[in-house]
């Protein structure tokens, strides 16, 4: 296709994530907003912010009309934190790091082998007590590589050593379990439809799975890696003694090493059902319908790279879109992926920052000015024969 207005574009649909570091999801659309009606003051917009499952999901669903609530929870080093969920209609919207993530250590403090996942667990049955019967739960950007046992053992599950005293927290402590009991799981759970919402899908242990391949982000050396390794491997044995061969099987699943294994807890605790976040957060965002009404889609992220291609919003929009026969349009801070690359997606164009500004923190910076023109140069190329809608 070459470049050039479409035809009668009467509503354009922005549906980007956010840019990390500079600008949430919903700031992003604001600014694309502003620089299109620079140039086409009649376009019709409507927004959607979007994510994709990691960190900005509940703000996304905040912004399509969930109602925010927040509540005290046990932090990845066990100091009590505030974390956010949103909820609607009976369906809530989590993010296990508003609870574990990294995002609450001190600057250059991590705890590999005994960071806890336990106040997922709490921030889950916060949403139970809320009426929540529908839990989307978004896993990404923990701090934690403990397989999900803190979560389960704040619902009720209990890993006990060999003296039948509770295993130290993280996945360290891990190594001492002797048994496993999921019989005081909060009952509620079995009545509530858990989706595990993630853009991972590595198995739990092995050379592909959380520590090895997301450990070091969290602190984790060689020896530390190969020491959690073990030590969820052994978790997940331990599990298949209380639950039986479908905690092996699932310890292989996709969605398993998600989040330092919290997936695996998931899936063989809370009997939750791996999807990857972007459909599921569309789906529960109102997507399909805001994209019926659209004739142009505008999506993004901070940086198109190869792991967009890989379930990252917007991806997942352009998939969409595409299916519709609707034109997508991508911003982003930087981009690294060729045209075709970009075609093969269904994403017709991108515009990065980094075009007008080439230095990085300059770019992050004034990522809001920058962001605008580049929506107004969108116009330009794409918008400015629209006819008033």
């Amino acid at each position: 296709m070459t470049d050039g207005p479409v035809s009668k574009p009467a509503r354009v649909l922005i549906a980007a994530d956010k840019f990390k570091g500079s600008l949430t999801a919903t700031q992003v659309a604001e600014r694309v907003t502003a620089g299109l009606r620079q140039v086409a003051p009649e376009v019709a917009v409507e927004t959607l912010p979007v994510a994709d499952g990691g960190d900005g999901t509940v703000a996304a669903a905040v912004a399509a009309g969930f109602e925010r609530h927040e509540t005290r929870v046990t932090g990845p080093l066990g100091d009590p934190v505030t974390a956010a969920y949103a909820l609607r209609d009976g369906t809530a919207v989590l993010e296990m790091a508003e609870a574990s993530g990294l995002q609450h250590l001190p600057e250059g403090v991590f705890a590999p082998l005994t960071a806890t996942t336990y106040g997922s667990g709490e921030l889950l049955r916060a949403a139970l007590d809320a009426g929540a019967r529908t839990i989307v739960f978004g896993v990404g950007g923990s701090a934690t590589t403990d397989g999900g046992a803190g979560m389960l053992a704040a619902l009720g599950a209990r890993f006990l050593d060999a003296d039948g005293k509770p295993v130290g927290p993280g996945g360290g402590g891990l190594r001492d379990l002797a048994t496993a009991d999921l019989s005081g799981l909060d009952p509620r759970l079995a009545g509530t439809e858990i989706v595990l919402a993630s853009d991972v899908d590595n198995p739990l242990t092995g050379p592909q799975g959380a520590p090895a391949v997301y450990g070091p982000q969290k602190g984790a050396g060689p020896e530390d890696v190969d020491v959690l390794d073990a030590a969820l491997a052994h978790y997940a044995t331990v599990l298949g003694a209380a639950v039986g061969p479908r905690a092996a099987a699932l310890a292989l699943s996709p969605g398993a090493g998600a989040a330092g294994g919290i997936g695996y807890g998931a899936l063989v605790g809370l009997g939750a059902a791996f999807r990857p976040g972007i459909e599921v957060m569309l789906d529960v965002l109102g997507f399909a319908p805001a994209l019926a009404r659209a004739t142009l889609v505008i999506t993004g992220e901070g940086s198109l790279d190869e792991q967009t291609l890989h379930g990252k919003a917007p991806a997942g929009v352009a998939a969409a879109a595409r299916a519709q026969g609707i034109e997508v349009i991508a911003v982003c801070g930087r981009l690294t992926l060729p045209p075709e690359a970009l075609g093969r997606a269904g994403i017709r164009r991108a515009y990065a920052l980094t075009h007008l500004e080439p230095d990085p923190a300059r770019c992050m910076a004034q990522a809001g000015p920058l962001l605008e023109r580049l929506a107004a140069g969108i116009a330009r190329d794409f918008l400015s024969r629209a006819e008033p809608s």
